[in-house]
């Protein structure tokens, strides 16, 4: 009769490592393989602003570095749903990426009372691709000398002072009702059609202020005919050193709003292959012609752990939704 022996620690432990190399070797080769045809990148942005400028170089990028053509494609309009229904039917094995900014994430899950997609389900976020802060823009005749001169004069004139934005639930709105809630003060919202007739409203005088990036409010900025007061984050930038944060011109210590820009993947997809698009998009954010590019429009890199980066939405998230349940503000 055949006798049968237990097996030993040493057998078990390597039993155990075959079975685990042998159970990850498809996601190694799907990673070294990854990609096999060509990639789209599909952004809910226009050509030729900030967003589209970043990606299309992390394009050319990717392609020298993965040996197949990386395209951009722009599907802007409506909300982003339009990009974003795009991404829903495309290819769900890696090579259909999708740009999303913080409002897509963050805030239209508060907003919409019912939306085209689940932005905890329908998305594994990567990476974030870069910040922007936000500056308070005033006319260059503006009676406004800082942060603290709005405020007051909000508290003495309640309703009367007015900012614009190009929509409700933006981050500059959003930033804006944040200051109102912050600061116990009430003030009126101009929407308009286009961020160039915002920020001339601006510079006439016919608007208080706003809220604006140096891609945004940039230009007429350099042009003369708006100051910037102050930077919505909790160090001045290095590229406006000499523009003081909120805190410093008078404003509320810990007031902060920022533009983020990430790229997501399909849910599902193998670590290995997540891991690789994740690796190689960070090596392009590097590049010099990139961080030249952030520069140019007042972009800052946003290096942060994927971890960390879901526990930023998360915390984002709930930000937004408190100052939309404040505001009480939907869009449906």
């Amino acid at each position: 009769m055949a006798s049968f022996h237990p097996m030993t620690r040493r057998t078990a432990a390597l039993a155990l490592g075959l079975a685990a190399t042998l159970g990850l070797a498809p996601q190694w080769a799907a990673a070294q393989q990854f990609p096999t045809k060509p990639v789209r990148i599909i952004t809910p942005f226009p050509v030729g602003g900030g967003p589209d400028g970043v990606a299309r170089i992390m394009a050319d990028k990717l392609s020298k570095s993965w040996g197949q053509s990386v395209v951009v494609e722009n599907r802007p309009g409506g909300n982003g749903f339009i990009a974003i229904d795009a991404f829903k039917r495309g290819a769900k094995d890696g090579h259909d990426l999708i740009v999303l900014d913080n409002v897509h994430l963050a805030a239209y899950p508060s907003l919409f009372k019912k939306l085209p997609y689940d932005a905890a389900k329908d998305f594994d976020p990567l990476l974030p691709l870069f910040k922007a802060y936000f500056f308070f823009t005033v006319g260059v005749d503006s009676k406004y000398k800082s942060v603290g001169d709005i405020i007051a004069d909000a508290k003495a004139n309640p309703g009367k002072l007015n900012y614009g934005s190009w929509s409700i639930g933006n981050p500059v709105h959003l930033g804006s009702e944040l200051l109102e809630s912050m600061t116990g003060t009430q003030m009126e919202h101009v929407v308009f059609k286009e961020t160039t007739q915002l920020y001339t409203s601006v510079s006439t005088g016919d608007l208080s202020f706003a809220l604006g990036t140096a891609a945004t409010a940039g230009p007429l900025q350099r042009a003369g005919k708006l100051r910037f007061l102050a930077v919505t984050g909790p160090q001045r930038v290095g590229s406006y050193a000499d523009v003081p944060t909120t805190a410093e011109s008078g404003g509320p210590k810990d007031f902060e709003v920022t533009g983020w820009n990430a790229i997501a993947v399909p849910p599902g997809l193998p670590a290995a292959v997540t891991d690789k698009i994740r690796k190689d998009i960070t090596d392009a954010l590097a590049s010099p012609e990139v961080l030249e590019k952030y520069k140019s429009f007042g972009y800052e890199p946003f290096p942060i752990s994927r971890e960390k980066f879901g526990q930023f939405i998360q915390s984002e998230s709930r930000r937004f939704g408190e100052v939309i349940k404040k505001a009480n503000v939907s869009l449906d």
